[in-house]
C-alpha cells in the first residue's frame, strides 16, 4: 500500500465552494495517478478550523467517490497556517510511487511541487553528495544534473586528443568546441561526439585530470554557462564544488555535504571494486586528500561552503539518515 498526498483552498467557507474544491482536487489526483476507485482504500480529509459549512468527506460522497471508505478530521488552529485549506491523503493498493497534487492557494506548501525548484550540493569527492543528489532528484521527481560528470568528460577529452593536462592554453583551445552533451533522464548519460563516456570518465587517472582542467578559468566558465542553462529552463539538483558559491548563488536549497577523509576513501574503493578496478586504502586515501588540498587552494571558484549553506557530514550516517535530515531542513522551507 501506497500514499498520495495533496491540498486545496476555498475561496470562501461556503458548501458549494467546498463541493467544488473537493471534486476537483480528488480528480485530479486520479487522473494524475491514473487511478480507479476499485484501487483506493480510503481517503483521509483534513481541514483547517475555519472550514464550517460542510465537511469534505461528504462534499467525496457527493462527487461520486462510492467505494474508498471516508474520514474527515479538523486541524488545531495554529497561528501562521494556511486558511481555508483542504488536505487529502489517499491510501491505494499496491507498492509505486504517487504524485502529489497541491491546487490553488496550497501550492505555496508544496514549493519544489508547484514552482521551479533548485537545489545545490557541495561537498569534497566521496562525500556522498552524488548518492545523495540522485535520490532527492528521485523523490521530488526532477532532474539531477551530474557537474562532476561534466568537468570529467573535459579531461576525458583533452587525455584522448594528446593534450597535456598542465599546458591551460591547449586545454582552453581544446574544450572551445568540446562536443558535449548530456541526456537527462531517470539519471544521466554523459556524451562526446554522440559516444556514452559515461564508465570511461569514471576512473581514477580521469577523475585526477578533472580536478587539474576544472582550475582554469575558461573550462569553468565554459561548464558553468552550460549547467546555468540547464538549470533556468527546468528543476534540478546539481551537485559539485562550487554549485553555492558560483553556479547557482541563488539556489533555493544549499547544503555542504562532507565526511572525514578515512571514510571517503573506503566508499572510493567500494565504488572501484564494483568498476573491477584494484586500489589500496592508502593510496586512495592519500589521492583524495590531495585532491581535496588542490579543490581547496585552486584560484577559481575553490572549494568552499557557501554562507547560507548547511552543513552535513555524512561521516557517521547511512544514505537513508543523511536524506532523512536533508528533507526534513527542504520541508522547513517550503
Amino acid at each position: 500500500m501506497y500514499a498520495i498526498r495533496g491540498a486545496t483552498t476555498l475561496s470562501s467557507d461556503e458548501p458549494a465552494v467546498v463541493r467544488e474544491a473537493v471534486k476537483e482536487l480528488l480528480y485530479a489526483i486520479m487522473r494524475e495517478n491514473s487511478l480507479s476507485q476499485e484501487e483506493i482504500v480510503c481517503i483521509l480529509f483534513s481541514s483547517t478550523s475555519d472550514i464550517h459549512s460542510l465537511y469534505p468527506a461528504k462534499a467525496a460522497r457527493e462527487a461520486g467517490f462510492v467505494l474508498p471508505a471516508l474520514y474527515s478530521s479538523e486541524e488545531p488552529a495554529f497561528e501562521g497556517a494556511l486558511p481555508l485549506c483542504i488536505r487529502v491523503m489517499f491510501l491505494v493498493e499496491g507498492e509505486k510511487k504517487g504524485k502529489f497534487v497541491y491546487l490553488r492557494g496550497a501550492k505555496r506548501l508544496r514549493r519544489d511541487l508547484s514552482s521551479r525548484l533548485t537545489i545545490a550540493l557541495d561537498g569534497p569527492a566521496g562525500s556522498g553528495k552524488s548518492t545523495i543528489a540522485k535520490k532527492l532528484a528521485s523523490h521530488y521527481g526532477i532532474l539531477y544534473l551530474d557537474t562532476g560528470a561534466m568537468y570529467r568528460a573535459c579531461a576525458l577529452w583533452c587525455m584522448r586528443k594528446g593534450i597535456d593536462l598542465h599546458d591551460e592554453a591547449a586545454v582552453a583551445e581544446a574544450i572551445a568546441e568540446i562536443p558535449l552533451t548530456v541526456s537527462l533522464g531517470e539519471g544521466q548519460i554523459t556524451l562526446l561526439e554522440g559516444e556514452d563516456v559515461s564508465s570511461a570518465i569514471r576512473t581514477s587517472e580521469v577523475a585526477a585530470g578533472a580536478s587539474l582542467v576544472a582550475t582554469y578559468a575558461f573550462v569553468r566558465g565554459k561548464m558553468v554557462e552550460m549547467q546555468r542553462k540547464i538549470a533556468s529552463e527546468q528543476s534540478c539538483v546539481l551537485d559539485g564544488r562550487d554549485i553555492g558559491t558560483t553556479v547557482l548563488p541563488n539556489a533555493d536549497f544549499k547544503f555542504f555535504v562532507t565526511a572525514s577523509s578515512e571514510v571517503r576513501a573506503r566508499r572510493r574503493l567500494s565504488d572501484l571494486g564494483k568498476l573491477g578496478q584494484k586500489a589500496d586504502f592508502e593510496s586512495v586515501k592519500k589521492s583524495i586528500e590531495e585532491r581535496d588540498f588542490q579543490d581547496a587552494h585552486r584560484k577559481v571558484s575553490p572549494l568552499k561552503m557557501a554562507e547560507d549553506a548547511i552543513l552535513i557530514d555524512t561521516s557517521g550516517q547511512t544514505v537513508e539518515e543523511t536524506l532523512l535530515t536533508i528533507h526534513g531542513k527542504i520541508q522547513e522551507k517550503i
